[in-house]
């Protein structure tokens, strides 16, 4: 079996796969800070949890944005876990895709594993939408070719701001409001935080195709922890699937490392 992790500024999503079949999958704190014996045993305790044995777990897979966090984990992962292959992904990956940017090294690493996953599942041109701290529209060819995107501020970096300058506005969950006029504070916060972030995704979308450089009208994927709760006020999504970059992960690991 295989470990996958995506790590981000907030949080990091956890994949645990049987083939090509994710068999459990866990969120949690990045921030968070943790030693390698405490990330260890948080590990062991997640896949029990799964009722998976230990021993089955052979190989890790991690891409991160966070600075020298894969590097964290991996030792982890070497220290408290039986496996035989550990890989850490980036731009300077050997991974059959193409970062048509002006500085590919600065590219994401999530992003890179969205370009891979999103080309070879869905075989067309993608824009893939990854709702988290930061909101990114990935711009990808059915050739695998990474065009560039958009990076814009996530629901929940915005409404944070929202919230800590205006001390009079309770803060409140991510809930989207049965209407848009509130009438009541929290329903007014609601209304402008969840149609504000799906309009301002809509239109970002909207200026991609726009510019969309070639004949092929892209597929519009959401992906990442808050794209369901998004999809049903965002016109513009054509699917949503939320572990895109985990099952990228495990296909880069067997690109990279393949089963002898």
């Amino acid at each position: 079996m295989l470990l996958t992790m995506d790590v981000g500024n907030s949080e990091t999503t956890l994949g645990l796969f049987d083939g090509d079949t994710l068999r459990a999958h866990w969120r949690i704190m990045t921030d968070v800070p943790r030693t390698a014996d405490e990330v260890g045993m948080l590990l062991r305790a997640l896949i029990a949890a799964a009722d998976v044995p230990l021993e089955q777990v052979e190989g890790v897979a991690v891409a991160s944005v966070v600075r020298g966090m894969a590097s964290h984990l991996l030792e982890a992962c070497r220290q408290w876990l039986p496996v035989k292959r550990l890989e850490e992904f980036d731009a300077s990956s050997p991974l059959p895709i193409t970062l048509d940017v002006i500085e590919p090294l600065s590219v994401g690493a999530d992003r890179i594993i969205n370009t891979l996953v999103a080309s070879r599942r869905y075989r067309r041109d993608c824009i893939v939408v990854d709702l988290g701290t930061a909101n990114t529209f990935d711009c990808i060819t059915r050739e695998g070719v990474f065009l560039g995107g958009v990076i814009a501020p996530g629901v929940r970096t915005s409404a944070e701001t929202l919230f800590r300058r205006t001390s009079k506005l309770p803060a409140g969950e991510l809930i989207v409001p049965p209407r848009t006029i509130g009438r009541r504070t929290e329903d007014c916060i609601r209304a402008g935080v969840m149609f504000g972030a799906a309009e301002a995704i809509d239109g970002i979308v909207r200026r991609i195709l726009a510019e969309w450089p070639r004949a092929e009208r892209p597929m519009v994927i959401g992906t990442g922890g808050l794209a369901e709760l998004f999809a049903p006020i965002c016109s513009s999504f054509d699917a949503v699937d939320p572990y895109l970059t985990l099952y990228g992960l495990a296909m880069a690991f067997d690109i990279v490392a393949p089963a002898a």
